[in-house]
């Protein structure tokens, strides 16, 4: 309880010295230098040293490939099959490559009524299990939408909404559709969350605004001033989407440019945010950073299987990755010209446990593989996800002597170990892991337990404390009435 308070207390003074604009202190070296360290957050917030869990292997870029160079990729897509979708926005085409990184064919057009017709600008690219390929044609205001042939589907164009002012000019930038074939747009300058559409391609709603930050202090200042000088202050307004992607079960990801509040949400089917934040710290990039640079701004997010997700900070070129749960797993990547660095990243994609992070400005794609310590995480948390509780023990072990630094792998013992029925070993992983609720729930199962096994004992020494009291009560009555003293 104690530490609970302090680590309030400590939350609470770093508020006050942002909201201050104080330079936050102690602030380390990997947070700011753009070095592709890796690192993790310890209880306490402090950064401490961690094993790389990922490395780059592989640098491509268009004429290695083939296909000619690269101008300004935008997006990139997997298919389940491990087909490689690059959105070539500065060329207006899709490339597609397999898994082995080969070229398989080239979007660049499609039949429209009889007439070949083009892109213009596409910013966002989301393929089907089917192969259906939906392209956010950014500079036509419109969605294409082929099937798995590259015929034309249908066009969803701007849509028609009161909430939406005359003068909107849809300019859809990302777009991903669920198994229902319900079609989620995220556009420039809407701040009502994204734009649903439904399987005929006819607008529905707004599903996920952001809520509105009112910055206490602009809001002191709004209040002493003038009408007109109101008039010339920043607007409360809710914040833009970044990036979106939608897992097996519809839940949507999305991350946003909103600096106080959570800049990852899963979304369900009304729109609710129902991410799970249980670690030290919220999923948010980094945590510890200098007011010069600012926090993380993620543009990017990937979920992959075991609702494990990975986020993109384009503002330091760094990939972070969490589990299910809200638990800081990782980090790569960096800004520079090294191999593993990036100049403008823009968009990540998973093929298998490789993952490819997309340069815009470079026109390159870097290939990311496993370390050994980051395959056995990412197996750990795999296999408590399935249930798989003893190897979940097992590959949490194996982690934690690669890296004893990473504190919720002790929880992940423990969790495990509370599955198994350890109560009393999983308390001791649980406090190491400084994890207070699921202690609390060893200790009161634990408890349990003990009763449970120890009923008969218990209940004799019950018994026989009563039946002693009981003879010990009538044998001082009995020598009280010998010595001819009443009792009242």
């Amino acid at each position: 309880m104690f530490r609970s308070i302090q680590k309030g207390k400590a939350h609470l003074l770093i508020a006050l010295c942002c909201l201050l604009g104080v330079s936050m202190g102690g602030t380390l070296v990997q947070a700011e230098d753009g070095a592709a360290a890796s690192y993790n957050y310890s209880f306490w917030g402090d950064t401490v040293a961690s094993p790389a869990a990922y490395q780059a292997t592989t640098l491509l870029s268009g004429p290695g490939l083939g296909v000619g160079p690269f101008k300004d990729p935008s997006d990139l897509h997997v298919t389940p099959d491990k087909q490689i979708y690059v959105l070539d926005s500065g060329n207006n085409r899709i490339v597609i490559l397999d898994e082995q990184f080969n070229p398989v064919t080239t979007i660049d057009s499609f039949d429209r009524g009889g007439q070949a017709d083009t892109f213009q600008s596409p910013q966002g690219l989301f393929v089907t299990e089917q192969k259906h390929v939906l392209i956010a044609d950014t500079g036509h205001n419109r969605v294409v939408h082929l099937d798995q042939d590259f015929k034309l589907v249908k066009i969803v164009e701007a849509p028609e909404s009161e909430l939406l002012q005359d003068t909107f000019l849809f300019q859809p930038v990302r777009v991903v559709m669920d198994k229902a074939q319900r079609i989620y747009v995220m556009a420039t300058g809407v701040f009502d969350g994204f734009i649903e559409f439904n399987a005929d391609g006819a607008f529905t709603s707004f599903i996920g605004a952001n809520r509105v930050y009112i910055d206490p202090v602009e809001y002191f200042w709004k209040r002493l001033s003038t009408r007109a000088q109101r008039s010339q202050m920043v607007m409360f307004t809710p914040t833009e989407f970044t990036n979106l992607d939608i897992d097996d079960e519809g839940f949507i990801y999305a991350t946003n440019g909103d600096l106080w509040g959570d800049n990852i949400k899963k979304l369900n089917a009304q729109g609710n945010d129902i991410l799970r934040r249980t670690g030290y710290f919220n999923p948010q990039g980094d945590v510890r950073y200098t007011n010069e640079n600012g926090p993380s701004r993620l543009v990017d997010i990937d979920v992959a299987d075991s609702e494990m997700y990975s986020v993109l900070d384009s503002k330091r070129g760094r990939v972070f990755t969490y589990s299910g749960d809200g638990h800081f797993m990782y980090v790569f990547g960096g800004i520079g010209n090294q191999l593993g660095e990036f100049n403008t990243p823009a968009a990540i994609e998973r093929v298998g446990d490789d993952i490819l992070v997309l340069d815009k400005a470079l026109g390159e794609i870097t290939v990311f593989q496993t370390t050994e310590y980051g395959r056995t995480l990412n197996e750990a948390v795999r296999s408590y996800y399935r249930g798989e509780e003893e190897k979940a023990f097992q590959l949490f072990n194996q982690t934690i002597n690669m890296n004893a630094n990473l504190e919720f792998a002790y929880a992940g013992i423990g969790k495990s170990l509370l599955r198994q029925g350890d109560y009393e070993e999983a308390m001791k992983y649980f406090k190491r892991s400084m994890d207070q609720r699921n202690y609390s729930k060893a200790f009161l199962l634990f408890r349990k337990q003990v009763m449970r096994e120890h009923f008969a004992t218990i209940m004799t020494v019950i018994v026989v404390l009563a039946a002693c009291a009981l003879l010990v009560r009538k044998y001082r009555r009995t020598m009280v009435r010998k010595r001819g003293v009443s009792i009242e």
